[in-house]
């Protein structure tokens, strides 16, 4: 509690940064607005995941919940920025990529997905036209994490905002989370409410869609978070989460409140390990990862983390054989019956560009 007031209070010191981090995005959003800066179209349907504030909505588990329902419909090619990798400019994955050449979230894609073109560049602008060089079969392009990178204009974008943390309530770095105005929202064909209750009632919904006051051609959609049976980082195999077991949760993401919570609701007990957001794991966080656990008194214990670091630690696989070190997968599954109509919606956009191309 006291931490909470703390931080609140450190917070409000910073307002003064908050409203000139305004004024810059504001100036910059006007400029593309008025046609000074250009957005660049091109030929074929680009659909861009973001959000209006820093990290944790769900947009890298909503890319690959978009790939694996139309993998065997188009011909895709996913298209990310590749934060904390330790290489520049346009990299198509292969099956030497690790997370250090490509990032975090663009290796966990291609893990999953190694039959779909994966690319990371910082300039995307220059990145498309290499990818469509590399994979000029590519019918549909994915971009993560898109929504401030106005330099292209995506056919279709779809904003995710955290149930928890929805950014009409939200103020401006670093006095809060957004990096982009409230107003940037109208860019959106599609928002997604994320990380919802599973038992979210009409009514609560029908609020949020009231406080959110979507464009008439806006399509506002509810998803929460699915938590699979976590698997083990070496082998495969999967457990289930339960009162007997005792969990060191490891994290190196923005936003781990919905896994602790999960972990706690399941759990007997767990510790907690957090590191920042797409933090490089190092031998000797390892080690202190193995101390930490070693120091668990308990007879059914395990070392849990997410997708997005268990890429991080494939460098360590051999000083990890003894570990029972597993990975707890997640996906997005939508409320109300949206899934139909939300896929509904991308086929319809896709179609239509199609169409209107053709002529």
């Amino acid at each position: 509690m006291f931490s909470d007031f703390f931080l609140k209070s450190f917070r409000i010191l910073l307002l003064p940064f908050a409203l000139l981090y305004w004024l810059i995005i504001a100036m910059r959003n006007w400029f593309y607005d008025k046609k000074i800066f250009h957005a660049a179209s091109f030929g074929l349907p680009i659909i861009g995941v973001g959000n209006l504030s820093v990290g944790g909505t769900g947009k890298s588990p909503m890319v690959e919940w978009i790939v694996r329902e139309l993998k065997n419909k188009y011909i895709i090619a996913v298209l990310s920025r590749g934060y904390m990798r330790r290489t520049k400019g346009y990299t198509l994955a292969n099956e030497n990529s690790t997370a250090l050449d490509i990032g975090d979230e663009p290796m966990q894609i291609y893990l999953k997905f190694p039959q779909v073109a994966i690319a990371v560049g910082e300039k995307r602008l220059e990145a498309i036209p290499q990818l469509l060089h590399d994979r000029p079969e590519t019918e549909l392009i994915i971009l993560d994490d898109s929504f401030q990178h106005r330099s292209i204009k995506p056919g279709l974008n779809i904003l995710l905002t955290d149930h928890g943390n929805l950014f009409m309530h939200d103020f401006y770095l670093p006095a809060g989370d957004l990096r982009d105005l409230k107003s940037s929202y109208k860019r959106a064909g599609i928002i997604l409410v994320t990380k919802c209750s599973p038992d979210m009632t009409e009514a609560e919904a029908e609020k949020i869609r009231r406080e959110i006051h979507p464009l008439p051609a806006q399509k506002i959609f509810f998803t929460t978070i699915d938590y699979d049976k976590p698997f083990h980082f070496l082998n495969g195999s999967k457990i289930t989460l339960d009162d007997n077991k005792e969990v060191l949760l490891v994290t190196g993401i923005a936003n781990p409140r919905s896994l602790e919570k999960m972990v706690e609701e399941k759990c007997r007990d767990h510790h907690r390990m957090q590191f920042r957001d797409h933090h490089i794991y190092s031998i000797d966080d390892l080690e202190e990862i193995k101390r930490k656990f070693f120091s668990i008194n308990a007879s059914e214990k395990i070392i849990l983390t997410t997708e997005k670091d268990a890429v991080r630690f494939l460098k360590f696989r051999n000083e990890m054989e003894l570990l029972p070190f597993y990975v707890q997968p997640i996906n997005h599954r939508f409320l109300f019956d949206g899934k139909e109509r939300f896929l509904g919606e991308i086929n319809n956009f896709i179609t239509s560009f199609k169409k209107n191309n053709l002529k």
